[in-house]
């Protein structure tokens, strides 16, 4: 639709500024030479073509704007070099028309202040050789309206666009918004799902027996309640396999805690999973007593920052110091 209705435009501007072409050649006989206005008519042929080659791009180069108000300039000048103003021209004051219907299209071209420059000094020079009265009978206003609402039109064209864009955007933001939120539900639903399945035999434990719990259940509801802990300080920093080696460190005796800061919020589904693998293997492959496990904060070099403690007698030695990197 929009191809066919540039298409539909270009066509209409070349069988107008056709029209200005047989107007001319059809009032030779006005002229006292004929050369200066064929001359001219070559001009603004080859002026008009090249204003409407490659239409798909919005702003008319340069040069061709350039040699545009040059035509603009040269056409009243050798047209009515040969014409009298005293008199009726009829159809010989082709030029008028022809330079305002080729500022047209400089204008809707993106070139505004080239086609203001032409129209001013159309404008200035039919004054100077034919009057004020003239101007109207000349055609002159007629291509001064054509320009301003041409002027006029882009604007309002522009402005849509700006507006149309803009909204794009805010909708953009909105959709990344909701599928950021739709995400965030899902995954916290998923959590909650996970949690109710850990939690729910030893909750039912407990309401079968009253709280009467044996020592290894209470094991058992300390660890769920680190597990748990861990769903909510540590979310990004888990997977199936962290999952495990956490438990089994734990079981063991050791203290483990998970923070994380968002140091894994930016990596693509690979990496993370990379960095994921290499923390599960730091976890099982230490004997530490504690183990801190922090995701660094996003403007970090490492993603991930793994510290291991054993308990001394005054104060812990480090066992274990590892920096993962993205």
């Amino acid at each position: 639709m929009i191809a066919l209705s540039r298409t539909a435009i270009i066509w209409l501007a070349a069988l107008f500024s056709a029209y200005h072409v047989v107007l001319a050649l059809t009032s030779l006989d006005v002229p006292r030479s004929p050369v200066p206005t064929v001359v001219s008519l070559v001009l603004f042929a080859a002026a008009i073509t090249l204003s409407l080659l490659r239409p798909k791009a919005r702003t008319l180069p340069l040069g061709v704007a350039l040699f545009d108000l040059a035509v603009a300039v040269a056409l009243p000048l050798a047209v009515t070099s040969q014409l009298d103003p005293d008199r009726s021209n009829g159809y010989a004051t082709w030029h008028v028309a022809a330079v305002g219907t080729l500022l047209t299209v400089v204008m809707v071209r993106g070139r505004e202040w080239i086609a203001w420059a032409g129209l001013a000094f159309l404008t200035v020079q039919s004054l100077i050789w034919a009057g004020f009265a003239a101007l109207g009978d000349l055609g002159v206003i007629g291509s001064i309206v054509w320009v301003v609402a041409a002027n006029v039109v882009m604007f309002a064209v522009q402005k849509t666009g700006e507006d149309a864009e803009r909204f794009a955007q805010v909708e953009r933001k909105a959709s990344a918004w909701r599928a950021a939120y739709d995400a965030h539900v899902v995954e916290r639903q998923r959590r909650l799902e996970h949690t109710y399945t850990l939690a729910e035999p030893l909750l039912t434990e407990i309401v079968r027996t009253g709280g009467d719990l044996s020592e290894e259940q209470r094991r058992e509801c300390l660890l769920l309640e680190a597990m748990m802990r861990d769903e909510i300080r540590g979310r990004g920093l888990l997977d199936d396999e962290v999952r495990r080696v956490v438990t089994d460190a734990r079981r063991r005796g050791a203290s483990v805690s998970l923070l994380d800061e968002g140091g894994l919020d930016e990596l693509g589904e690979a990496d993370r999973a990379r960095v994921l693998r290499r923390l599960a293997r730091a976890i099982a492959g230490s004997d530490a007593d504690t183990l801190i496990v922090r995701s660094a904060p996003r403007d970090g070099d490492a993603a991930v920052t793994v510290v291991g403690l054993d308990d001394g007698a005054a104060e812990d030695d480090v066992a274990l110091w590892l920096e993962i990197k993205p």
